[in-house]
């Protein structure tokens, strides 16, 4: 199917002089997924809500300072590599083009909206993340920011002392509450200063009750639950136990799963691809698949690699880090690292994801000569 006959040429758009005040007020009122930046009527690029929460600039400022570009495609191109596009670029949304010619956009819920119906076969536990950062009640809005902004999420479930999921915070819920506070100030009341509202406890402007799913679950009820509700995600809970965290998915995790091949070679995912400089898929691949081939056991079925990009520097160069995940037969491994430069971040990352497949190699064979041993001490 061509990404044409999903996209819309409905979109919300600003110029890039506009204040990012009223950008701000716009994701409150409208909630687009994404709003496209021009400028003389030429396509510029894209802002989404995440990076007004995560940026400390004022709302006087132009929005031109926060335009971010995002993947560019055609009307021709397929869903599943405009799925890849979204997930790589870590976007909600892509601009369509026809030619030299901004023509619509396409949304990430435009396309799992399309592709509902192929995706009874798959189940939460096929796709979902066990890796989830979470908070507590009393954690603070701006150490929020600061988590969100450090491991490129949208969400992070929130627990009471007792490690129980009591709420989810979201991007949607610090900017619904910026604006707010904004309005409170312009009116007067000037106890919304900024240092105040970093200051607040989460529980505070969390969303109550949370939505969950288990690992046994069907992934199109759960995506049908998520565009009917607009939920971006939904946390996963033990059959057993809906107050315990045991990961999270999202609308990125299935779109991610649309991405998946039956070719021979290792699928890999590759986030914030714009990253890795002298990096290129094809190296990332053989370097995960020559630590995939120390243990023959295991069969690399998917590769998530992402890439994030801190403030500091060194001669220049950025600090990266880099987080692997493989999904195997043999259940899922991870490894991260940092470095100056993505290649080093990659190097220390593959390093650590090496000594983790050793690590579960070393815990199978042990496991197997306990299994022999049992056998055999039955046999006296």
């Amino acid at each position: 199917m061509d990404i044409v006959d999903i996209a819309t040429t409905e979109y919300v758009d600003v110029d890039a002089d506009e204040r990012l005040g009223k950008i701000r007020s716009i994701f409150e009122r409208e909630n687009p997924k994404g709003i496209v930046v021009t400028e003389d009527g030429e396509y510029e690029g894209i802002v989404n809500q995440r990076q007004l929460v995560q940026s400390h600039v004022e709302d006087e400022a132009k929005v031109r300072g926060l335009v971010r570009s995002a993947p560019k495609v055609e009307r021709s191109e397929d869903v599943r590599e405009v799925a890849r596009v979204l997930v790589e670029s870590n976007a909600k949304i892509a601009p369509v083009f026809e030619g030299d010619n901004l023509w619509g956009v396409v949304t990430e819920d435009s396309i799992l909206g399309t592709v509902l119906e192929n995706l009874d076969t798959l189940t939460i536990g096929d796709i979902y993340t066990e890796d989830v950062i979470t908070v507590t009640e009393e954690t603070k809005i701006g150490r929020v920011i600061n988590l969100l902004r450090e491991h490129g999420v949208s969400r992070l479930p929130v627990l009471d002392e007792a490690g129980h999921i009591t709420g989810m915070v979201t991007t949607h819920d610090i900017a619904d509450f910026a604006v707010r506070d904004m309005e409170r100030q312009q009116k007067g009341d000037r106890s919304g200063d900024h240092d105040r509202i970093l200051d607040i406890p989460v529980y505070d402007i969390m969303t109550s009750p949370v939505a969950t799913t288990t690992i046994d679950d069907s992934v199109d009820t759960a995506v049908a639950r998520m565009l009917d509700d607009d939920y971006a995600g939904l946390v996963v809970t033990p059959e057993d136990d809906d107050r315990r965290v045991s990961g999270i998915i999202t609308k990125t995790d299935v779109l991610r799963a649309l991405t998946y091949t039956e070719q021979d070679h290792m699928d890999v995912q590759i986030t914030n691809i714009h990253l890795i400089e002298t990096l290129t898929r094809d190296t990332i691949r053989q370097r995960i698949g020559d630590v995939a081939e120390k243990y023959q056991k295991m069969q690399v079925q998917h590769a998530h690699v992402r890439f994030h990009k801190h403030k500091e520097t060194k001669r220049g160069t950025p600090l990266i880090q880099c987080q692997i995940r493989l999904r195997t037969n043999r259940g899922q491994v991870a490894g991260s690292g940092e470095g100056y430069g993505a290649d080093n971040g990659f190097r220390v990352a593959i390093d650590k994801l090496e000594r983790r497949v050793l690590e579960l190699k070393g815990v199978q064979a042990d496991e197997e000569y306990r299994g022999q041993l049992l056998r055999k001490l039955g046999e006296l």
